[in-house]
This record gives structure tokens, C-alpha cells and sequence, in this order.
């Protein structure tokens, strides 16, 4: 299922015509970086009409008299019983689909290790880095599994989501409990991975399911890691960071852009507190270098991300530490953007060159059954 938002693919604010303006958006890649001040608004517009038809909010409330979260880069202050730009209901009250710290709105399945995990090419689960105090093996831990943890919500509205049902499924009533997903850990389990949508805006249902799940398990391997936009409130990094680093675990930020026009274009949303808090994480890796504990991949979309965003972001990246691996991810057209084209084998690898010559040491192109000649 696909949610389309038809405009020609021309660019309304230069007239560039042709595969590098997606249908979705309007306006291309140049003007939002050159031209924001024109090119900005219609993509926005564009955001707004998708969360209409998904009753998410189109903006963060701001209700003077609500009740605030801070859980993430939005500061939602909601009326009661209303939902924030997440999709997850924020304020006290009567309704039984509230979420917090035991209680949470997600699911959850058994990966076998190795697993398809954009950090799986360096983590322990998948190369057995850091044994034998963080896995149970020199190489991949086969026999054993990954749970892999699903938050629904997200704080992001990014119009190639790969996963954008869980904008439905946030609206759904069903609730899960922190113990119930503890419970969840078997002997053969080595890794948590919490992913989505995104953790941010149940941060504090996977810190605590992640402490339950230690206690549980005493002392034996069982990594703890996180895959997120990186929107989150610094306080709440600290604590996962901690998570990740202690338990050989790591967290995976996934850089959209660089230029903020062009992020806020592509996912609704402002880039700065993802980029601010990666540095801040980055400050972490000498607690515990091996495994890595912070990763980075930008997914390469069609004349959007192009050869320069990832210059950009690499030469951010080796800035705060040049052995941070970054995994280059090759689009794949869902969501608004269905109909966008698919990258080239060429376009990655200039990609994976710019992302070398910035100063970074270890890149990957990953998803590379989706390239095209």
C-alpha cells in the first residue's frame, strides 16, 4: 500500500524536469538548498496533506495550557487526551492507549543472527567483535538470535518510509508491557535491537524493558542496541548510550541529510538536535571503541542525497571520529515516493569515494541488490 501524492516532475521554482525531481515533492534538490525560501514551503505543504490523511498532526501542538513532552526534538504540549506529532498519546487522563516508561505501543520477533541489521558488517552479532566479553564467538553468532523490537509512532515523517504503516499502528490500542517484552529474552538470545518507526518517543519503555531484561539474564552476553533518527532528548542518549556501551551493544544513527532545507523537505523535520546529539555520542567511544559503539548510515535517495550531502556528512563524521562505521543504504521507492527511480551502481560508489576522501576509514555500501546499471 502506498500513499500517493501526485505533482509533476518538474521543479516548480527552476523548471528542472526529469528523475531527480520526485513526483511527491516538486522541487528539487538545488533549489532547496539554493532557493529554500520558495522551494521550502510547497514541500512542506506536502507533509501536512499526507498527516491529514493519516490524523497525525500536521505541525507540533503547542496548546499554551497542555501538557508538555520532552521526549524528543518537538517539545509537543498537548490538550488532554491529544496526540502528538508522534502519533502517541502524551497527556494523564482516561484513555488505556497511553504509553510511558511500562507501557508501550510496539511488537517484536526472533531474528537469527546473522541478520539483515545495518550494523550487523561490525557488530558483535555478526562478526563476533569484542569476544569474548560481548560474543560468544571469533565470527558470527549462528545459533543464536536477534530480538528485534518494533516501536510503532515516530517522530520523523520521512516520505520514503520503508515501514510507514507504523503511523496506523500508533493509533491502535493495543498495549504491550515492559516485563512481557523482557520476557521475551531466551538462552539463545544475544541482541535487542530496538528500531521502528523510531525509539525516541518511547525511549523510556526500551531503557526499562532493557534493565528488566539484564536482571533477568544475570551476567551472560546480551548486547543492547538502538536504530534511530537521533531526535531524542540528550538526557534520554545518555542513558541508552550507557546501555549500548556496557553491554557491548551500540546505537545507530541514521543521518538523512546534511543541508537542513533539504531533511526538513524529505522528512518534515529539522536536522539539527540528530546532528548535535551524534556529536555528543561520538564524545562516548573511548569508553568502549571495540565493539563500535555509534554507527551512521545515510540512505542514498535518487538526486536528493547526492554525491555532496554525503561529503558533507562524512567529513561531520570523521570530525568527531574517523573510525565511526557508515553504512551507505541504496533506496528503495515506498511510501510518498513510490514512484521515485531506483540509484545507480555508479552514484553509490561516488558516493562511498566522496564519503572515503572526507576522512572516514570504513564505509559500506549496504542494500546493493537495489542498485541498477
Amino acid at each position: 500500500m502506498t500513499i500517493e501524492v501526485r505533482s509533476s516532475q518538474i521543479c516548480r521554482v527552476c523548471g528542472l524536469s526529469g528523475a531527480k525531481v520526485a513526483e511527491a515533492l516538486g522541487v528539487c534538490c538545488r533549489c532547496l538548498r539554493r532557493r529554500p525560501d520558495e522551494a521550502l514551503p510547497p514541500a512542506m505543504a506536502v507533509h501536512g496533506r499526507i498527516r491529514s490523511r493519516l490524523a497525525l498532526p500536521a505541525d507540533p501542538p503547542r496548546d499554551p495550557a497542555g501538557v508538555s513532552c520532552r521526549l524528543c526534538v518537538h517539545t509537543c504540549r498537548m490538550a488532554k487526551n491529544a496526540v502528538g506529532y508522534c502519533g502517541l498519546r502524551r497527556t494523564p487522563g482516561p484513555a488505556r492507549d497511553h504509553v510511558g516508561a511500562g507501557r508501550g505501543k510496539l511488537s517484536w520477533y526472533h531474528d537469527p543472527l546473522p541478520t539483515n541489521c545495518v550494523a550487523d558488517w561490525v557488530c558483535a552479532g555478526g562478526t563476533g567483535t569484542g569476544y569474548p566479553d560481548y560474543a560468544h564467538c571469533r565470527g558470527a553468532e549462528r545459533g543464536y538470535r536477534n530480538l528485534a523490537v518494533f516501536f510503532h509512532g515516530c517522530s520523523f515523517n520521512c516520505l520514503y518510509c520503508q515501514n510507514w504503516d507504523h503511523k496506523q499502528r500508533a493509533a491502535e490500542p493495543e498495549i504491550r508491557s515492559a516485563r512481557e517484552l523482557a520476557a521475551a529474552v531466551d538462552r539463545r538470545t544475544s541482541c535487542i535491537c530496538f528500531f521502528g518507526g523510531d525509539p525516541s518517543p518511547q525511549l523510556p519503555f526500551s531503557i526499562r524493558a532493557a534493565r528488566i531484561a539484564r536482571a533477568n539474564t544475570n551476567s551472560r552476553i546480551l548486547r543492547f542496541c538502538w536504530e534511530t533518527n537521533g531526535s531524542m532528548h540528550p538526557g534520554l542518549l545518555d542513558r541508552i548510550m550507557d546501555l549500548a556501551i556496557d553491554s557491548g551493544g551500540g546505537v545507530k544513527f541514521d543521518l538523512k541529510t546534511w543541508d537542513e532545507n533539504l531533511h526538513k523537505a524529505l522528512t518534515g523535520v529539522t536536522n539539527r538536535r540528530t546532528l548535535a546529539n551524534f556529536r555528543r555520542a561520538g564524545r562516548r567511544i573511548p569508553e568502549r571503541p571495540v565493539p563500535p559503539p555509534l554507527i551512521a548510515s545515510t540512505l542514498l535517495v535518487p538526486g536528493y542525497v547526492d554525491v555532496e550531502e554525503i561529503h558533507q556528512l562524512a567529513r561531520f563524521i570523521a570530525g568527531i571520529n574517523p573510525a565511526i562505521p557508515y553504512a551507505l543504504l541504496a533506496f528503495h521507492p515506498q511510501f510518498a515516493m513510490a514512484g521515485h527511480s531506483l540509484p545507480t551502481r555508479a552514484y553509490a560508489h561516488a558516493c562511498r569515494q566522496a564519503a572515503y576522501q572526507a576522512g572516514l576509514e570504513t564505509v559500506r555500501i549496504g542494500n546493493r541488490h537495489l542498485l541498477i546499471s
